[in-house]
């Protein structure tokens, strides 16, 4: 069999969406080309290295309290004073030692002075003009009193690679001098669509046009996913325009996107100009819907994914399938590379699904139960962007089964935002 009919045969299969996103990652090698950024500019990139701390945390016996460091010995069950010997401040600690029958001043976050093993809150003391401290009632050793290192000891691993950084990962980062971050270098990626028909959103359409949206979805889709968005356009249904955007797309990044001109029709030209330029075609068919039409190939280590044109199918290709490779592609972990799932409680009429799992853009609220009611949004159709506006994502009905009203259901939340009161 040669290769060019192998090829047809191995497109005509249609894979579930699990055997689809299985095939897709494993053709895909994480970038393992590394940078150094400012901690102030690592939010949201993948840490390349593990990151272990260099001190203590706290780095010594930290008070909790303002009020007052004693030795718990001094502090009886009745009324006792002690005398005053000074305080001690954060940045700035009481140089002596605390004796028998004597105290310091103390605030929240000083160190301990040597001697002393509790603090008492200020609100259970009095001070006299005489410099003396007056409380009662028993206190325990290390009362309001943080040990050196129980929060973080030297050389702990704090965390590991693979992680896409949080602004409290961040605080965790500047806590044990991680400054410049070791990250994964962002996946390159060009979002290019097809279409005689289609023109820019600021431009007026004319006859038979229509202004185009699914690039400006794509590519804040994709920057959310932590990627460096390259070429970003519209390209005709012209083999030659193609081919050789799709040749620039591929000399400049890591990753091509494409939607539109995935299906089966005369100007459907994305599958066969990739083709002729080396590209080797995995899949074409996956058993969803809406998106059907899912292109998904590799040209050397570089991926590409010609998602359908219809805005719906669009969204729905990018965050089953493009976002997951994106996370691998860029070096996150393993657990992260799946599609994001929750579990809702299914608030419409009864549904089907036959050969194809079906997902139905859904508003999104908190149940009485606590858990999210997903009820479906008045929508047209994989072309209907008006209608998916008002939903928070999509509810999963699976192959082969059937959704009543109240059934527990998987759903997919959109990456960028929700609505619906969600």
């Amino acid at each position: 069999m040669s290769l060019s009919l192998l090829n047809v045969r191995l497109l005509s299969i249609m894979r579930t969406p699990k055997e689809a996103i299985s095939e897709i990652l494993g053709r895909i090698e994480p970038i393992t080309d590394t940078e150094a950024v400012p901690i102030k500019e690592a939010a949201g990139r993948i840490l390349s290295e593990q990151v272990v701390s260099d001190v203590n945390l706290p780095p010594f016996e930290k008070s909790m309290m303002d009020g007052y460091a004693v030795r718990a010995e001094d502090a009886t069950d009745g009324p006792w004073s002690l005398r005053k010997l000074g305080e001690s401040r954060a940045g700035e600690a009481f140089e002596g030692a605390v004796g028998p029958g004597e105290c310091i001043a103390i605030y929240t976050g000083a160190e301990m002075p040597a001697g002393a093993n509790a603090v008492v809150m200020v609100e259970r003391t009095r001070e006299d003009g005489a410099g003396l401290m007056h409380s009662e009632g028993q206190v325990p050793p290390f009362q309001n009193v943080a040990h050196k290192g129980e929060v973080l000891a030297e050389g702990r691993s704090v965390l590991a690679a693979g992680r896409r950084l949080t602004p409290v990962d961040l605080a965790l980062l500047a806590a044990v001098g991680c400054d410049p971050v070791p990250v994964f270098r962002r996946p390159r990626v060009s979002i290019l669509t097809t279409g005689d028909e289609l023109v820019p959103a600021g431009t007026k359409p004319g006859p038979s046009q229509i202004r185009e949206g699914n690039t400006v979805f794509l590519a804040a889709a994709a920057k959310e996913a932590g990627v460096e968005l390259l070429e970003i356009g519209i390209v005709a249904d012209s083999r030659e325009l193609l081919e050789s955007a799709f040749e620039r797309a591929f000399e400049a990044g890591d990753v091509l996107i494409t939607t539109g001109g995935v299906s089966m029709g005369k100007y459907d030209l994305v599958g066969p100009c990739l083709e002729a330029i080396g590209t080797e075609p995995v899949l074409h068919k996956v058993a969803i819907k809406p998106g059907k039409p899912i292109w998904f190939g590799v040209r050397g280590k570089k991926p590409v994914f010609g998602l359908p044109g219809n805005p719906v199918s669009s969204l729905l290709g990018f965050e089953v399938f493009v976002r997951p490779a994106l996370v691998r592609l860029s070096g996150g972990a393993a657990e992260d590379q799946a599609p994001r799932i929750a579990i809702g409680r299914w608030n419409g009429g009864s549904k089907s699904a036959a050969e194809r799992e079906i997902n139905l853009p859904v508003a999104v609220t908190v149940g009485e139960d606590g858990v999210p009611l997903l009820t479906p949004v008045p929508w047209k159709g994989s072309a209907d962007v008006a209608g998916l506006s008002s939903a928070a994502g999509f509810g999963i009905v699976p192959a082969g089964t059937t959704v009543e009203c109240g059934a527990l259901i998987r759903w997919r939340p959109f990456a960028c935002g929700s609505t619906g009161g969600w």
